[in-house]
């Protein structure tokens, strides 16, 4: 692809994001945003309204999602304020999450259910899952291990994807700078509660620098990835199944840790298996039963080392309704988890097991929604460990909802953490208390706006701790590490959003205030700005669109120096040209902002990708 792209996508996609055409204001326009109430699965397993949910909720939209192909997971989910994304530079970079201040392995990722987060080191690699086929991304703050297990002590973020709502096909293809391009084949088949999908999809890039070390030798990390997915179902009013399975595979690379700008590459491949069914035996009586399976590799390319995790998972259901306003949910999840691992010179083969029984209690009823659940989970390496949670909502004036809620919830440690570098068998669980309280208002104008205040306790954390030869040179003498159970913190803080929307127009805002600390030290912990705002606005039916996001982090403290705070602001505009052809164009980090994400070296950091304009088009029918 010719370098002279660069300018001529920068171009295009302004003019476009700016209004690309004027054309169709002649046209009836209809409001892209419904009247429907906002469903979500996450909160409770099952389909309810947003606004009954007694704990914060958020969900990025379908529409946002549409926007472009290219745009990676780790960006897509900065839109939500109590997320602070922290990625190692662009494109394929390692990218860790923190939602509210907790640790990165503390949020469970998951697809339709299935775990994303691997068995090695219990987080998920947000830098190599496709975004393609995403329906919309539910994120719900706070602890959720009474339905979903060890590592929802922050939160869960859930990937829903699409299912067919109709026979048809489609291709696109977007194109941007840094040498960077995706095309995505895909056809549906609904007829009478069957239906059917494939998806195809490929990505390459030039990428951007990772550091922002200076000199005519830093190369750009490269990055490529392709893969494809199938889907197959059957959904009827008393029964329904279905069965998912993708694969993506590419390389990637990264910095070599040797201070001069020099990359290293790997090759990785993720593939998600899943299974699930439902019978309804009656109006009162559901069942559910999932099978899946998630493998994730890596595999460097000039070193012996490797990475291979498989994460397998069966679980079953059953919900009653055994009032017309209450309803119990009770359920076992098995989990076994598979390590073949050689990094750093510490290999091992593991596998551990672990199940969970569940039960929760709902009751819905003039304006009052509770949930109330306990777990009981006994893994073979740790023994039996409990969790509890409840919630309360209650719409306290037509326009004006409270919430409460307390929970515990656990991180089971990872098979790095008992048999990799300092590996130590005998770590217990790292264990969490939670508190939240929050309003939901709704005023004149169309403007609704949300206050809550949060605190958690985490106890038990895990650790690496020099236990022996601890001034050793790393030469000669090499100091001994082991991962121990030590360490308390405490994340404290509010999060404040406001929505207004009139016919096509929009503007929504969202802050985040966390102060998280470690207990022991009294110090700050790493990668937790205090301060996150985000602002999306604009304009968008279901002709034309145009919006901007606005976000903005406060400076954080790093292992190494504080990492400075920043702003970026991305553009998006589309148009459908007819019912059979959608042209589009984005600009990530309009301003080219190449803001510092993390400590790498002492006066060195890590950066973001700077900016990608792009545009594309979608033939469909």
């Amino acid at each position: 692809m010719s370098t002279l792209f660069k300018p001529t996508a920068l171009v295009g996609a302004i003019a476009i994001a700016m209004g690309f055409s004027t054309v169709t204001h002649a046209e009836k326009q209809t409001s892209v945003k419904t009247s429907l109430e906002t469903i979500v699965v996450t909160a409770s397993r099952s389909e309810e309204k947003i606004k009954d949910v007694p704990a914060r909720i958020t969900i990025i939209e379908p529409i946002v999602l549409q926007q472009s192909p290219i745009a990676e997971l780790p960006h897509l989910l900065m839109a939500d304020a109590s997320i602070n994304m922290v990625q190692s530079g662009g494109f394929g970079q390692t990218a860790s999450i923190f939602i509210r201040g907790t640790n990165s392995e503390h949020a469970l990722i998951l697809r339709d259910g299935a775990r994303l987060n691997t068995a090695s080191t219990g987080a998920a690699n947000l830098a190599f899952l496709d975004t393609t086929d995403i329906k919309q991304i539910e994120v719900l703050k706070g602890p959720a291990s009474v339905l979903y297990g060890t590592d929802a002590i922050g939160g869960v973020v859930q990937i829903i994807s699409k299912t067919p709502e109709k026979t048809g096909a489609f291709v696109t293809a977007e194109m941007g700078e840094q040498n960077t391009y995706k095309t995505v084949v895909g056809a549906d088949l609904k007829e009478n509660g069957v239906y059917a999908q494939i998806r195809g999809q490929r990505l390459e890039t030039d990428g951007s620098k990772v550091t922002d070390l200076k000199g005519t030798n830093i190369d750009t990390a490269s990055y490529d990835q392709r893969g494809y997915s199938a889907k197959f179902g059957i959904d009827k009013q008393n029964y329904a199944a279905s069965i998912d399975y993708s694969i993506n595979e590419g390389t990637s690379q990264y910095d070599a840790y040797l201070n001069n700008g020099s990359l290293i590459s790997q090759d990785f491949e993720n593939e998600i298996i899943n299974a699930r069914g439902r019978i309804n035996l009656n109006d009162a009586v559901e069942l559910n039963a999932r099978l899946s399976q998630f493998k994730d590799q890596l595999d460097q390319k000039k070193s012996p080392d490797f990475v291979h995790s498989t994460t397998q998972e069966a679980e079953a259901n059953v919900k009653w309704k055994f009032t017309p306003h209450q309803n119990v949910l009770v359920g076992i999840t098995h989990q076994q988890l598979d390590g073949d691992v050689l990094s750093y010179g510490s290999p091992y083969n593991e596998k551990v097991d672990s199940t969970g029984y569940f039960v929760q209690h709902q009751y819905q009823n003039n304006g009052l929604n509770t949930q109330l659940g306990v777990r009981v989970e006994d893994n073979e390496k740790y023994g039996t460990h409990t969790v509890a949670q409840g919630g309360i909502r209650y719409q306290l004036l037509p326009l004006t909802s409270v919430y409460a809620n307390i929970g515990t919830a656990f991180k089971a440690p990872t098979l790095n953490d008992m048999y990799g570098f300092g590996g130590n068998p005998n770590l217990h669980p790292e264990e969490s208390i939670s508190y939240e309280i929050g309003i939901d208002q709704k005023l004149n104008h169309n403007i609704s706006t949300g206050l809550s205040a949060y605190y958690t306790k985490v106890d038990n954390l895990i650790e690496s701790k020099c236990v022996a030869v601890c001034n050793g040179d790393w030469i000669t003498t090499f100091p001994v590490y082991q991962n121990i159970n030590i360490n308390k913190a405490s994340m404290r803080g509010g999060e404040f959003y406001a929505k207004w929307q009139q016919d096509d127009l929009f503007l929504k805002t969202g802050f985040n205030y966390v102060k998280a600390m470690n207990e022991d030290t009294d110090k700050e912990l790493d990668r937790r700005p205090r301060r996150s705002l985000t602002v999306t606005t604009g304009l968008q039916n279901e002709v034309y669109g145009i919006s901007a996001s606005f976000s903005a982090k406060s400076k954080a403290q790093d292992y190494k120096q504080t990492t400075p705070g920043y702003a970026t602001v991305d553009l998006n505009g589309y148009w459908n040209i007819n019912p059979n052809v959608k042209v589009f164009a984005n600009v990530e980090n309009v301003g080219d902002v190449q803001y510092k994400t993390a400590s790498y070296n002492p006066g060195i950091y890590y950066v973001d990708g700077g900016r990608l304009a792009s545009a594309g088009v979608t033939f469909k029918y």
